[in-house]
C-alpha cells in the first residue's frame, strides 16, 4: 500500500500532458526557412553556426530527424506543405526543366480548386496569416485576378512576396535568373546585329547586293527580337522583386535594405492583434535564400561568411517571435512547427564564396529529387504542455504531415474528395504510438520518380531504392558544379535497373549500395517496393500542367503593376518608421 501511495504522490508532482481536450483550437506558428541546409542548425549537429532560438525550440519540444520534403525545390515543395498532397496532384511538378514559378507575370500557380490548411482553418474560425515569400503564383488571365493569390488560398492577411527572392533583386549581386539562357540571348542578339550591320555595310560600299528594304526588315528583326526578351530578363528586378500587402503593391520593386524588419514587425503585430482569438500565422522567411539579404547588425558575425550570418539572423527572427509569443502569454496554447523547404544549394557560389547550405552527412543537395541531402530536413514542433520536452523521433515524417495535423488539432475535416499524402502527427508525437503511419514515401524530381522509402516497421529497417539519379559534376564531387542545379531527366541523370538499394537506418549517408549479393533481402524489397509503386501510381488522376512552358513564360498583361504598365514602380512604404526590432 505505502509503495502504491508513493507511486501515485509522485505522478502528481510530476507536470501532465494537457488534454487535447482541454485546449480548444490552439494557435499555430509556422516557421519556414527558404533553401537551409539541415546541417545549418546547432541542435542537428552544427557546432559553428550559433542558433540558439532554434535549439530552444527542439530543447522544448520534439526534434524530427527523418523530416522530409515532398519536392527538393521550393515551388513544388511548398504545394505540397499547404495541401498535404505529392505536387504533380496538383499539377505544381514539372515535366520540363523550368520546375518553379519563373515569373509573377506567368499563368500557372496553386489550382484554386486546391483546399489549402489556411482555408480550413479560416472556415474554423481562425484569423489566418502569411508573412514572407509565397512563390504559388499570382494570376490566371487577367492583371488583377490573383486566382493564385494566398488570400484566395485561405489567408485573412498576407505581407511579402508572391514570388521569391534571387540575386536580380538587389543591385549589388549578379543577375541569378535563367544566367546561362539570358547569356545565349545576349550572344544571338549580337550575332544578328552583327550580320544586320555587315549586309549594311556591304550595301553601302556596293560589295554586297542587297535591297535597303530586306535590310530594313533585317534591323526590324533584330530590334523586335531584342525587345521580345529584354522587355522580360532586362527587368526581372521590377517584375519579380515586388512586395505587396494583400492585394495591393507596396513596393515595386522592393527595396531590400528594409526588407527583413518590415517581415519582422509585420510578425510580431499579426501576433499581437490575434491574441484573443484563435490564429493560423505561416511566416515563410526569405532566408537564407540568395542574394542573403543580411542586416548590417549581423554581417561578418559568424565564421561561415554571409551565409552563416544570414542564418544566425534569421534564428534571432525566430527568437524575437518567440518572445512575442511569450510576451502575449501564449506559449502554452501555441503550437510553434519549425522547418525548411527542402536542402541546402550546394553548387550556389560566386567566386571562392560558398552561398549555399551544407547538408550534413547527408548525400546530394537542392534539386535532387532522390538523395537525403535535397530533402531531409530540420522539423521540430513545440506546444509546452501537450507535447514532451526534449524528445527525439527517428521515424519517417513529411512536410505534409502539418495539414492533417493542424486541421485535427483545429476542429476541421480533411477533404474526403481528393487523396491526402499527410498524416496526423499528433499521436507519434506525444508518444500514443510507436510507429510512422507512413510505410511509403515517394521521392520525386519533377514528375519523375527518382527514389522510394520504406519503412519496415517490423524490424526497423528504412530501405530507399534509387531508379534516377543525377550524374555529379565534376565526377565524385556531390553535385552538378557544372549546371547549377542537377536535372530531373535527360542526358543528366542515370537509369539504375535494379534500383540502387540502402538501409538508411544502417547507411544514412548513402554510401554504401547494396546488391544481392551482400544482402539476402535484395529482391524481396525491390520487389515490395515495385508494388507499391504500381499501388501508388494507381491513386494519380492526371491534372493540368501548372509548370507547363506556356503558364512559367512571361506575359505582360498578367505582370502585377502598382502603376500604369509598363511605368511599374511605387514605394508605398516610403521612410515609414520602423522599430529597432
Amino acid at each position: 500500500t505505502s509503495l502504491v501511495t508513493s507511486m501515485i504522490f509522485g505522478l502528481l508532482l510530476q507536470p501532465p500532458l494537457a488534454q487535447l481536450s482541454t485546449i480548444t483550437q490552439p494557435n499555430f506558428v509556422l516557421l519556414m526557412a527558404d533553401d537551409l541546409g539541415i546541417g545549418d542548425v546547432g541542435c542537428y549537429g552544427n557546432d559553428t553556426i550559433r542558433t540558439p532560438n532554434i535549439d530552444r525550440l527542439a530543447k522544448e519540444g520534439v526534434k524530427l530527424t527523418q523530416h522530409i520534403a515532398a519536392a527538393p525545390l521550393c515551388t513544388p515543395s511548398r504545394a505540397a506543405f499547404l495541401t498535404g498532397r505529392y505536387p504533380l496532384r496538383s499539377g505544381m511538378d514539372a515535366i520540363n526543366n523550368y520546375r518553379v514559378i519563373f515569373w509573377n507575370g506567368g499563368s500557372g500557380g496553386l489550382p484554386p480548386n486546391e483546399t489549402t490548411f489556411a482555408k480550413i482553418l479560416q472556415q474554423q474560425g481562425y484569423s489566418t496569416g502569411l508573412i514572407g515569400k509565397w512563390h504559388q503564383g499570382v494570376n490566371c488571365e487577367s492583371r488583377n485576378d490573383h486566382c493564385h493569390h494566398p488570400l484566395n488560398h485561405g489567408f485573412d492577411y498576407f505581407y511579402g512576396m508572391p514570388f521569391t527572392l534571387i540575386s536580380d533583386c538587389q543591385t549589388t549581386e549578379a543577375p541569378e535568373m535563367d544566367r546561362v539562357f539570358r547569356r545565349k540571348l545576349w550572344l544571338y542578339t549580337q550575332m544578328i546585329c552583327l550580320f544586320t550591320l555587315t549586309a549594311a555595310l556591304g550595301r553601302i560600299t556596293g560589295l554586297i547586293p542587297v535591297r535597303w528594304k530586306t535590310l530594313t526588315c533585317l534591323a526590324g528583326f533584330s530590334l523586335l527580337f531584342f525587345v521580345s526578351w529584354f522587355s522580360s530578363y532586362g527587368f526581372v528586378r521590377y517584375w519579380n522583386c515586388i512586395m505587396m500587402r494583400n492585394h495591393e503593391i507596396t513596393e515595386q520593386p522592393m527595396v531590400t535594405e528594409r526588407t527583413t524588419s518590415l517581415i519582422l514587425r509585420e510578425s510580431i503585430a499579426f501576433i499581437e492583434r490575434n491574441k484573443h482569438k484563435p490564429f493560423l500565422l505561416f511566416l515563410s522567411f526569405l532566408h537564407s535564400h540568395t542574394p542573403l539579404l543580411t542586416t548590417e547588425k549581423f554581417l561578418g558575425k559568424s565564421s561561415h561568411g554571409l551565409y552563416g550570418d544570414n542564418v544566425e539572423e534569421m534564428d534571432w527572427m525566430v527568437g524575437q517571435v518567440l518572445d512575442a509569443i511569450d510576451k502575449e502569454g501564449l506559449k502554452s496554447t501555441t503550437l510553434v512547427y519549425f522547418a525548411s523547404d527542402h536542402g541546402g544549394w550546394l553548387e550556389r557560389q560566386e567566386d571562392t564564396r560558398q552561398l549555399g547550405g551544407w547538408n550534413g552527412i547527408y548525400r546530394g543537395g537542392k534539386a535532387m529529387g532522390g538523395w537525403e541531402g535535397g530533402i531531409r530536413v530540420p522539423g521540430i514542433l513545440r506546444w509546452p504542455g501537450v507535447l514532451p520536452a526534449g524528445t527525439v523521433i527517428n521515424e519517417p515524417t513529411s512536410l505534409m504531415d502539418i495539414y492533417p495535423t493542424v486541421t485535427h488539432l483545429a476542429g476541421g475535416v480533411v477533404p474526403q474528395d481528393r487523396v491526402i499524402d499527410g498524416r496526423d502527427l499528433m499521436p507519434l508525437l506525444q508518444g500514443r504510438v510507436e510507429h510512422s503511419e507512413h510505410e511509403f514515401l515517394f521521392h520525386y524530381c519533377g514528375i519523375h520518380l527518382h527514389a522510394v522509402r520504406w519503412h519496415q516497421k517490423d524490424s526497423g529497417a528504412t530501405w530507399k531504392a534509387h531508379y534516377v539519379t543525377p550524374k555529379f559534376h565534376p565526377l565524385g564531387a556531390g553535385a552538378c558544379y557544372d549546371r547549377g542545379f542537377c536535372p530531373c531527366f535527360g542526358e543528366g541523370v542515370t537509369q539504375h535497373e535494379p534500383p540502387l538499394l540502402f538501409d538508411l537506418s544502417q547507411d544514412p549517408s548513402e554510401a554504401k549500395p547494396l546488391s544481392a549479393d551482400t544482402e539476402p533481402l535484395f529482391d524481396t524489397v525491390v520487389e515490395r517496393i515495385g508494388r507499391a509503386i504500381e499501388e501508388h501510381r494507381r491513386t494519380l488522376t492526371p491534372v493540368p500542367e501548372q509548370l507547363s512552358l506556356y503558364n512559367v513564360v512571361w506575359k505582360p498583361w498578367l505582370q502585377p503593376c502598382c502603376g500604369t504598365f509598363p511605368f511599374c514602380w511605387c514605394d508605398k512604404e516610403g521612410d515609414s518608421e520602423l522599430a529597432d526590432l
